[in-house]
């Protein structure tokens, strides 16, 4: 490939903000970058000497550069986190984008609901957050059940309740569903809960206190005795989890670590003055770039779609100030990022800076641990060096009932999460093992013949000679039949390590030892597969037979079966009522309440 002549490009950029994007012969934009002058920085890829040599790789394989003139440097970051996020760049250093951070939300209702939440945010509900996992938030919600006793029960059973809940008989809900709390004394108890999850806990116990002092005063000593208890259990809490020398209630701290090339970000999250947990990030593509790098595309690429706290504190040294002007911004307020903490403020980092360490430490060992069982089983298998992406296919139903086909992919050292598939198995014989395996390995490979996703080195297909002869058939269908397919047949009693590998092109029968490692990566990879079927096959059995439930009770039709579910607020709602409760459903008579609480309590 020639060279690319960079010079009549360099020759026509402007001395002004923008990105940039570094563009290869297929198209591909493999870099992405920002520049406050676009014709220096640019202009700086193209001296004799750089000294990175992943920089050096990238260089190379450019084949045409694209720009964008931006009005000044902040809007050019944003476009260049847009950019990166979009078309993921193979130079630029990633990390996910999680989308998926938790929330505790205190919805808009006239009695609101204190919720789980993940996903979009709606108007007219509070959202506190976001928590670092799913744990810290159902954590959070235990302790406001316990202190405050909001309701967190979906609104079609709020709103079809005749008596209180079980929540409500272990004084963890008021019962505003039946009318056991005001409406006016409830709204209190949220607005209470809200400022505790913003940090205002000393205002919320000069509240209860002088509560407790006006219900004592007026002789209300069961109510004065209420604020008491919610009191002490404030004070537990805060004494516990609260977080001292710190400005403000809502902070990250973020760390940095390196190891063998690999980078790790830790994010240790404080909500409302509490420390709710960590979480550990380890990016794609930092080989060879600087900590100070990975932190600048961490605050970039992670706050852009979070809502950011009002301080980050950060472990490194770097070019705060257009991401504060952003972030600011983009929050509505003023966020400083704070690059040289000092007192409690640095014990923090330090907690973070240690856990970073460890995550590395623990990936390390991890990957060289899999890197080993990885060698072993090319070893065993015979297999060349160049094998490093491995997919495998499991089947589960139950005697033929809701089939669900499994694929997870093992690449780069490890199991690839984002890259499992799960496929619906239907227009089938029921029990079929061999046509629930063609059809989802059809309609796996015909994408991958056709171009659409990655081709795997190997195939493992958790099955016999029978499956495997399936397999083999829809590969050649397709094109794909060079592509090593093994099966697995299971031992003995299907007990560990008694598996035997069956080789398609041969025909070659394999067992190996107990304790072969490669072995281990096998079964690792196999149990997975199963794992994530069996998961798959649940889910869709639950799903099938909670509508079909109703449905096989003589009487109830798709009318009746609505007016049910909609009062209760589902089938679990319908399996708890009394035969009472039952016969106030329009059109659900004494006799057929009689039969349905029959056929679920018989």
């Amino acid at each position: 490939m020639p060279m690319f002549d960079a010079k009549p490009i360099l020759k026509n950029l402007p001395n002004l903000p923008g990105v940039y994007r570094m563009i290869n012969v297929e198209d591909t934009v493999i870099y992405v970058g920002k520049a406050k002058d676009l014709k220096k920085r640019v202009s700086s890829y193209f001296n004799k000497n750089i000294p990175s040599p992943r920089t050096r790789m990238m260089v190379a394989q450019i084949a045409r550069i694209e720009t964008t003139v931006t009005h000044n440097e902040a809007e050019a970051l944003l476009l260049e986190n847009n950019l990166i996020k979009g078309l993921m760049p193979r130079y630029n250093i990633l990390f996910r984008d999680d989308k998926s951070y938790p929330y505790i939300t205190l919805t808009g209702d006239t009695f609101s609901r204190l919720a789980f939440h993940r996903g979009t945010q709606r108007k007219g509900s509070q959202y506190f957050g976001p928590f670092p996992n799913a744990v810290a938030v159902r954590e959070s919600i235990q302790l406001l059940q316990k202190v405050f006793k909001l309701r967190t029960c979906e609104n079609t059973v709020f709103a079809n309740r005749s008596r209180p809940c079980l929540q409500h008989q272990i004084a963890r809900c008021t019962a505003p569903c039946v009318g056991l709390i005001s409406e006016e004394d409830y709204r209190n108890d949220i607005h209470q809960a809200a400022l505790f999850l913003q940090g205002k806990t000393n205002e919320v116990l000069n509240t209860l206190g002088e509560q407790m002092s006006t219900a004592a005063a007026n002789q209300e000593y069961e109510l004065a005795a209420v604020f008491r208890d919610r009191m002490q259990a404030l004070r537990q809490v805060q004494a516990k989890q609260f977080v001292s020398d710190f400005n403000v209630s809502d902070a990250d701290v973020i760390a940095c670590a390196e190891l063998q090339g690999q980078h790790c970000i830790n994010l240790v999250m404080i909500r409302g003055g509490r420390h709710l947990g960590d979480r550990s990030y380890l990016p794609k593509n930092s080989d060879g770039e600087t900590l100070e790098a990975s932190v600048e595309a961490f605050l970039a690429q992670h706050y852009m779609a979070q809502n950011t706290p009002p301080l980050i504190v950060v472990g490194v040294k770097i070019e705060s100030a257009v991401l504060e002007e952003v972030l600011s911004e983009q929050a509505g307020r003023k966020v400083k990022i704070n690059t040289n903490p000092i007192g409690d403020k640095r014990v923090w980092l330090k907690m973070a800076q240690t856990n970073a360490e460890l995550a590395l430490s623990q990936r390390a060992a991890t990957s060289a641990n899999q890197e080993a069982k990885l060698t072993a089983l090319k070893e065993a298998l015979n297999l060349p060096e160049s094998v490093e992406r491995i997919e495998c296919f499991d089947i589960s139903h139950t005697m033929g009932e809701a089939a669900v086909g499994s694929c997870v992919v093992f690449d780069k050292g490890d199991l690839q999460n984002g890259e499992y598939r799960r496929y619906n198995v239907t227009g089938i014989t029921p029990g079929d093992d061999y046509a629930a395996m063609r059809d989802v390995l059809t309609r796996r490979y015909k994408k991958v013949a056709a171009g659409e996703g990655a081709r795997p080195d190997l195939i493992f297909i958790d099955g016999g000679k029978g499956q495997l002869g399936v397999a083999a058939e829809v590969m050649a269908e397709v094109g794909l039949e060079d592509i090593l397919l093994v099966g697995i047949a299971k031992g003995e009693a299907r007990k560990p390590g008694l598996e035997t590998m069956i080789f398609a092109d041969t025909g070659e029968m394999l067992n190996l030892e107990k304790d072969n490692k490669g072995l281990h990566l096998l079964q690792q990879i196999r149990d997975e597969a199963h794992r994530f079927a069996i998961t798959g096959h649940r889910a869709k059995r639950a799903k099938a037979r909670l509508q079909s439930s109703l449905e096989e009770i003589e009487g109830i039709g798709a009318k009746r079966r609505k007016a049910l579910l909609t009062r209760f607020g589902g089938l679990d709602g319908v399996k708890n009522a009394s035969i009472d409760e039952l016969a106030q459903v329009e059109g659900i008579s004494q006799s057929l309440a009689e039969k349905i609480y029959g056929e679920f309590h018989s």
